[in-house]
């Protein structure tokens, strides 16, 4: 790999006068550059492997974890941290998506947003960020201003970062923990919502799957913290105590699960019984 930068996320597609493509042919070249995102991703697990570690260290400590991102990186960041509650039943505000632009951003492009080299630090402080936590800036092209800033920021304020983007060598890979998954140019030009967003869910997925297995917010294969918050999350749950504690009355364990709030907490009510 070149030290020297490169913006591979917006070089030349390497497939020309799309409108002429049959749908088949769209699509199933689409899926021929997507089969590359996790061969990218295979080259650079050592990489998130040293980020997963560092970020349970602050984690088992108290700290929390941040992302940070603009546009595409930033949504896919507000999706792996909204989904940590539900599914491992950590409280909310332990994994935190900070987005440029804001809340309305999640769902609207926020013009120049992602332009400002200081306001994602202010918006990290708009939480309290401080040296307890870990924060991850998310950027396809690793020069977004919004995240240089905040983990450049970050860095003077004693807090370790890490970083998750597509080019080699880019300004967020000054980061304590880089992340560089280069999945080439996109199909679509400059397109960076395909096969780079999909590196960059991938990686999340990664690292927030690893980070709640590390805090011991799953047992064996299950997530037996998850929140009960529907009627499928419910029969998972039930399913989930009858199997751990040996019940074999679905109603029992229902009730057991309801009245406990959660697979573990009725496993072991259970069987203090």
């Amino acid at each position: 790999m070149s030290s020297k930068f490169e913006m591979i996320t917006e070089q030349p597609s390497r497939y020309r006068h799309l409108e002429k493509m049959t749908v088949n042919e769209v699509l199933k070249n689409i899926n021929t550059e997507d089969k590359s995102v996790p061969l990218a991703i295979e080259q650079v697990i050592p990489q998130i492997e040293k980020l997963v570690q560092a970020a349970v260290d602050k984690m088992l400590t108290g700290g929390r974890l941040f992302y940070i991102g603009a546009g595409t990186s930033g949504r896919l960041g507000v999706v792996d941290a909204s989904e940590c509650p539900p599914t491992y039943g950590v409280p909310y505000g332990l994994v935190i998506g900070v987005i440029a632009g804001g809340a309305k951003a999640i769902t609207q492009a926020v013009e120049f947003a992602e332009d400002s080299p200081e306001r994602g630090w202010l918006d990290l402080l708009a939480h309290q960020v401080s040296s307890k936590d870990f924060v991850i800036g998310i950027a396809a092209s690793g020069k977004t201003p919004y995240v240089v800033g905040a983990l450049k920021a970050c860095k003077e304020n004693n807090i370790l970062t890490g970083s998750i983007s597509c080019n080699p060598n880019s300004p967020i890979s000054t980061s304590d923990f880089p992340i560089e998954v280069v999945v080439g140019p996109e199909f679509v030009t400059g397109s960076t919502r395909m096969k780079s967003g999909t590196a960059q869910k991938l990686v999340l997925n990664m690292i927030s799957t690893s980070v709640m297995i590390q805090l011991g917010r799953v047992e064996d294969n299950k997530m037996v913290n998850m929140q009960l918050t529907n009627d499928k999350l419910v029969d998972r749950g039930v399913k989930m105590v009858m199997e751990n504690a040996g019940i074999s009355d679905y109603e029992i364990a229902r009730n057991l699960l309801l009245k406990h709030g959660s697979v573990k907490n009725a496993v072991t009510a259970h069987a203090k019984n």
